[in-house]
């Protein structure tokens, strides 16, 4: 067993989508990256990424390369598991975090478990997703941004 943790974070911007999980929620503001800014995969990347032993998200899909300009990081997710696989390993589970003031997202998380498990290839009871506000404190609190932290447990194909 092998286990990973990840974090990411990214401001909001007018003219941008809100992606959470590989789902867009309405919102009058977007996050601002390179891609489509969703933190929740990110995070997850970096936690797969990490468990593997393999770098980090900004190791294999640099910001500074176009390729990846305004990808949708369910591409990444994707192109992530298909390293974690060939590395000899699966996912046992997911346990993750969003840290947002505002929308409420709770009834987003359904669809996320959903979108996250097909790309895993793993069961939606083996992704959590909690969402919690940072009681207005932080730059979450004060709705500058988005935060997201994961953490993974992989197994290895071989045992």
């Amino acid at each position: 067993m092998r286990i990973g943790f990840g974090y990411d974070v990214h401001r909001f911007a007018e003219g941008r989508e809100l992606w959470l999980g590989g789902v867009k929620i309405p919102h009058h503001l977007g996050l601002l990256g390179h891609s489509d800014a969703d933190v929740l995969i990110h995070a997850i990347c970096d936690a797969l990424l990490g468990a593997a032993a393999l770098g980090d998200i900004g190791f294999h899909f640099p910001d500074t390369s176009t390729e990846y300009k305004g990808i949708e990081s369910t591409v990444l997710l994707t192109k992530t598991m298909n390293l974690i696989t060939t590395s000899g390993y699966y996912v046992e589970n997911i346990d993750s975090t969003i840290a947002i003031q505002t929308p409420k997202i709770a009834p987003y998380i359904p669809e996320m478990r959903k979108v996250l498990s097909g790309i895993l290839n793993i069961q939606v009871n083996q992704v959590s997703i909690k969402a919690t506000t940072t009681e207005k404190l932080g730059f979450e609190g004060r709705e500058e941004g988005v935060s997201a932290y994961a953490v993974v447990l992989l197994g290895n194909i071989t045992s």
